[in-house]
């Protein structure tokens, strides 16, 4: 998947939010506490809403460019974001 980050998605409306898979879903799912235990469960149980979802790539795409910390976003966990994040600024200052 290529992420741009820059605001291809029409964050501000409410189209990719409405089709989300997320919306049916109790919100604490996709917020636990910690990433060890229970927490690791929890994790999968929401990536596994995530994948079934219409939205997925708006959604991480979305949480990579507001740099959501917190919680699960388009099947990625805090740690999998930040990797994200360090390989995309790693590419961009080479392409400098």
């Amino acid at each position: 998947m290529a992420l741009s980050w820059n605001r291809s998605i029409d964050w501000d409306g409410d189209f990719w939010r409405e089709r989300a898979s997320c919306r049916d879903t109790d919100p604490d799912l996709f917020f636990p506490i910690g990433s060890t235990g229970q927490a690791v469960e929890q994790i999968e149980a929401a990536k596994a809403v995530c994948r079934s979802c219409d939205a997925q790539s708006e959604c991480l795409e979305f949480a990579l460019a507001t740099n959501q910390e917190s919680g699960v976003w388009g099947a990625t966990s805090e740690e999998e974001r930040r990797k994200l994040r360090k390989a995309w600024l790693a590419r961009q200052r080479r392409a400098s």
